[in-house]
């Protein structure tokens, strides 16, 4: 049996509508999804007990999806099972995402449950390489290849999965606030139109859990912003809502493509 611990945004929504069995879906108190009816609610102080939980239901498949923020850890709501657990969680919250999620994946294995990527469980959310929409200017290659370093540099520093390149210049990268934020930020730049918006996994990121996104909101951002189009990384980041995704970037006149030109 799977468990679908879903969060906000829309991934958790399209994953339960490609399976073929309605998975049990739970959530974290504080970040109801927006995309599915969750069949249980759960608190971070009651994580142990979470667990024996499902064990007890004949889960053993868990897939976390959706936009989950760090919740605060109440010492006074801990129960019981959970107590083990807590030196860990707390050292972990005061790192960065790399480590927090290394630690949540860590804590579910150990409770002998087997962590499942969405692409794993839905292949098509991950694109296969190549153009899917509009025409690639000439120079994109040098901007894409300035947009991996400047990606692996922000991967190091375990900060964010997204940055706006043109002519080699880094114009915004992506922090706390997400990809929609960063383009927003754009909006009232100085420069007019140009650049593109890259955006791919961390190295060495655990790729069952927290893969970057892209979906429709990505490509209405990015025309906001005056970009001329979207990369990612070829098997690297999910695209959700795909045919209105393609659709957007045609209305807009963006490009999107899927690994290096």
């Amino acid at each position: 049996m799977l468990a679908l611990i879903a969060g906000q945004g829309a991934l958790p929504g399209e994953i339960v509508a490609a399976l073929p069995e309605r998975p049990h879906i739970a959530s974290l108190s504080g970040f109801a999804p927006d995309s599915v009816e969750p069949d249980e609610v759960f608190r971070l102080e009651h994580l142990g007990t979470f667990l024996e939980i499902l064990a007890s239901r004949g889960v053993r498949d868990v897939c976390f999806a959706g936009a989950v923020k760090r919740p605060p850890i109440e010492q006074g709501a801990i129960d019981a099972a959970t107590m083990p657990l807590v030196s860990r969680m707390v050292a972990a919250m005061g790192q960065g995402d790399d480590v927090v999620l290394r630690t949540v994946v860590a804590i579910f294995e150990e409770a002998g449950l087997v962590v499942r990527g969405a692409h794993e469980l839905v292949p098509s959310l991950l694109p296969e390489a190549g153009v899917l929409a509009g025409r690639l200017p000439d120079h994109v290659s040098q901007d894409v290849s300035r947009a991996e370093a400047v990606l692996a540099a922000m991967g190091a520093a375990d900060t964010g999965q997204a940055c706006v390149i043109l002519k080699g210049q880094a114009l915004a990268l992506e922090g706390l606030f997400g990809t929609d934020w960063m383009l927003q930020s754009l909006r009232q730049r100085p420069d007019g139109r140009g650049g593109l918006l890259y955006k791919g996994p961390k190295p060495g990121q655990d790729r069952r859990i927290d893969l970057p996104t892209i979906g429709p909101a990505t490509m209405e951002g990015a025309a906001a912003a005056g970009l001329d189009g979207v990369v990612i990384a070829a098997n690297g980041v999910l695209v959700l809502e795909r045919e209105k995704t393609l659709r957007l970037a045609e209305e807009h006149g963006l490009y999107l493509c899927v690994g290096a030109p």
